[in-house]
């Protein structure tokens, strides 16, 4: 059985960088630290990593604790029980928002004649930048949906910066010109 004493001075060497001290102080606490994020928790797995990052902020932390007739135990079943508790608050609030988040695609989801209209446009635009030459349709896609720079595309066109503008300002208004907008 580890004694106060000894809890105390594994901390004091973990503190001056002892990794003997810490595999010592996970031996003899591990399981009482396990058994709080477990219940806290309550889920196996995740008490296993939240056990691994207990142990990481102890080594951390080592320095600021001080000995001061009160039982190590308790600063380490503190360390314990918080960080449990801040990993319990982040998973509800995750959960909180994917629950959110589906609420908001069910409500703000196509209706089948949205579906169907917005199909129609999809082809109406492919068919429209399958009418430009390949390397400006290209350029508009790697532009306006992939997000590329126009010194992007002079690099890679090598062109210079003008001559990417101006395709592209004439690919869009040919493409108006398609769409009939």
């Amino acid at each position: 059985m580890t004694t106060r004493e000894d809890i105390e001075e594994l901390i004091a060497r973990m503190a001056m960088g002892d990794r003997g001290a810490l595999s010592a102080l996970y031996a003899a606490t591990a399981p009482k630290l396990f058994g709080i994020a477990l219940r806290v928790l309550d889920d196996r797995a995740e008490a296993e990593d939240a056990l691994q990052e207990i142990f990481v902020k102890v080594w951390h932390n080592a320095d600021r604790y001080r000995a001061n007739g009160l039982s190590p135990m308790t600063w380490l079943i503190t360390v314990a029980r918080n960080h449990s508790i801040d990993r319990l608050r982040a998973r509800r609030a995750a959960q909180t928002s994917s629950m959110d988040e589906v609420a908001e695609f069910v409500a703000e989801g196509d209706t089948p004649e949205e579906a169907a209209v917005a199909s129609s446009v999809r082809r109406q635009i492919g068919d429209c930048l399958r009418a430009l030459s390949p390397d400006r349709a290209e350029a508009v896609r790697r532009c306006y949906l992939g997000g590329a720079t126009y010194q992007d595309l002079a690099t890679l066109y090598d062109v210079p910066l003008n001559t990417i503008r101006t395709w592209l300002r004439r690919s869009l208004l040919k493409l108006r010109e398609c769409l009939g907008t």
